[in-house]
């Protein structure tokens, strides 16, 4: 399947996969870098589509990913995001990060947060701001931890 019909697969896929929550409303897909990106607008059952710690939200995430990627789907990247949550944590992570690299800055000491994926590349995507911070990760699977350093050092 090309692109556009991946796409379209996946608007139709989480359309349906919605209904088994009993949620008819609209989802709207663009496509940035490769990546399909879905978005649910707010509704009755978006505590439940997030789910605990968004465990929920990243499961449908996968589920949709994995349907396209047994389909041989031209695009299989996505980012399923509910009530714009994803995207209202990452602003509270970015200010959150902003406050850690002050931190480093004032006291000439590293920072090292425990943080998924998807949350270090938001640490490493703002700490890009300051060309006197540094950040790298370290370790392996749920251990890996990124670091926030002064680049002097």
């Amino acid at each position: 399947m090309n692109k556009e019909q991946s796409v379209e697969f996946a608007q139709t896929y989480v359309a349906d996969l919605l209904t088994f929550f009993g949620v008819n409303t609209d989802v709207s897909v663009t496509v940035e870098d490769d990546v399909i990106e879905i978005s649910i607008p707010p509704t009755d059952a978006s505590s439940i589509l997030i789910g605990r710690g968004a465990e929920t939200l990243r499961s449908l995430q996968y589920l949709v990913s994995t349907v396209l990627r047994n389909k041989e789907a031209a695009l299989t990247r996505v980012n399923l995001d509910v009530a714009d949550y994803k995207k209202q944590r990452a602003e509270r992570l970015a200010a959150q990060t902003r406050e850690w690299i002050e931190e480093v800055r004032t006291t000439g000491n590293s920072h090292v947060e425990n943080l998924n994926a998807a949350d270090r590349r938001i640490v490493h995507q703002t700490a890009m701001e300051y060309s006197d911070i540094r950040t790298f990760s370290e370790g392996e699977g749920r251990d890996r931890r990124i670091t926030i350093v002064q680049a002097s050092s």
